[in-house]
């Protein structure tokens, strides 16, 4: 009797403490926002970034608000994809954490939490566990071996000669390279903010706070190789588009477009046509030439295309001139006529680098043309003659823009995932 009433009294102050151990809590939060290619400002449209914001905001209001819990701290790691230069990737990386932790502090003004915040640059850590998770990536075993062991960069003399990321790009001919770069590399383009909390509730209390997790990545460092070396200038995105309106076409109007992507969603595209048709047998004449330019938005891109497919909507001027008799009556607009409406379309993909692109215009369209009619041959001229019938003003209101038109992609990571293209942009 007398050993196991000591034993008894051995366990009664352990039973107390792990009673009191699991009146307290610990736990962690986090929220990942996603941020476009080449670009460092947060826009809560892109990838539902606003509705995980204001979610995740939530959450730790109600952990701010209750006094048994107390934030322990707070990390952020913004990274950036490997395309372009160390030196560009770096600044992304930090301008991204920069502009996420502008914005969570207008959120939380004024509160004492202590932040420690991570800018890798590329992050290779999250590319490491990315490829880990995913089977299906081409030589995976080879991949995650160059990532691990590889040193970023590889000097002789002060020299760069090889490093992780060229040797990654050649691995298989460039299949895992092309793998990760429509699968990982807009997942790499993000920032994580993360919480830590504690919260001690005594046993007489019955609230709880219900934090719910999503988007946790638990990241561990492994060994990394940092060698300084001079940065390396790297080719930056760059978004260009060349086109035709097959509606022209059809009508024997030859015209070319143009459109460059200034960023942020917008861009900027001109467009010219000519033509001069003559039929002397029947008095027919086609003479036109004009163009346009439009100033246009663009929303509801699908993650892995081009920033110039999707949804948009312009602003457009355009100016013309024509000559247009078919045997009967004719019109000259021999002065430029003029014009300017909204418009607006959507580019749809069909290819890695093509478009089909459907756009509508109404405005206003306003000039002086002349009307005449075909007086047959003078013979103190030598040549046709046409008589002059009346000068009028035109005042149109409606549409005045019509396209159909087949977009080439050009420039440096302007492209289509193939995935969307085969889907007709997965819309």
């Amino acid at each position: 009797m007398k050993r196991p009433f000591i034993l008894f009294l051995l366990l009664l102050p352990l039973g107390h403490t792990r009673g009191q151990e699991a009146a307290n809590r610990r736990g962690t939060d986090s929220v990942r926002i996603h941020f476009r290619q080449g670009e460092a400002s947060f826009d809560p449209a892109f990838r539902g970034n606003g509705d995980k914001i204001n979610a995740f905001t939530l959450r730790l209001e109600a952990l701010l608000s209750d006094t048994a819990c107390r934030v322990r701290g707070i990390q952020m790691v913004s990274g950036a994809s490997p395309e372009g230069s160390t030196a560009l990737n770096k600044k992304l990386s930090k301008q991204r954490a920069a502009h996420f932790g502008r914005y969570v502090g207008e959120r939380f003004p004024g509160r004492d939490i202590p932040v420690t915040s991570y800018t890798p640059g590329i992050d290779w850590e999250r590319l490491i566990l990315l490829t880990e998770e995913d089977p299906a990536v081409p030589l995976r075993a080879e991949a995650l071996d160059i990532m691990r062991h590889t040193p970023e960069w590889i000097t002789r003399d002060g020299v760069v000669t090889d490093g992780r990321k060229r040797r990654l790009a050649l691995l298989g001919g460039g299949r895992t390279w092309r793998y990760m770069e429509g699968r990982f590399f807009p997942e790499m383009r993000s920032s994580m903010l993360k919480i830590w909390y504690e919260c001690v509730h005594p046993e007489q209390r019955t609230d709880t706070v219900v934090v719910v997790r999503t988007d946790t990545l638990a990241v561990q460092r492994t060994d990394t190789v940092t060698l300084a070396v001079p940065a390396t200038r790297g080719r930056r995105p760059f978004h260009m588009a060349v086109k035709t309106n097959l509606l022209y076409d059809a009508l024997v109007i030859p015209n070319i477009g143009l459109e460059l992507y200034l960023g942020r969603g917008w861009s900027v595209a001109g467009n010219w046509m000519y033509t001069w048709f003559r039929n002397d047998k029947r008095h027919r004449y086609h003479r036109i030439y004009g163009g346009d330019l439009e100033v246009r938005r663009w929303f509801g891109t699908k993650e892995g295309n081009s920033p110039l497919t999707g949804h948009h909507v312009g602003l457009y001027g355009q100016i013309l001139t024509y000559d247009l008799e078919w045997g009967g009556k004719g019109y000259l607009g021999d002065r430029w006529s003029y014009g300017a409406g909204i418009s607006y379309g959507y580019s749809a993909p069909i290819g890695r680098r093509l478009n089909l692109d459907f756009t509508i215009g109404a405005g206003y369209l306003g000039g002086e043309y002349h009307e005449y009619v075909p007086g047959g041959w003078c013979e103190t001229h030598r040549r046709e003659c046409y008589l002059w019938q009346a000068t009028k003003r035109r005042h149109w209101f409606g549409p005045t823009k019509a396209e159909i038109s087949l977009v080439w992609l050009i420039g440096y990571g302007n492209t289509n995932s193939r995935k969307n293209s085969k889907k007709g942009g997965g819309r």
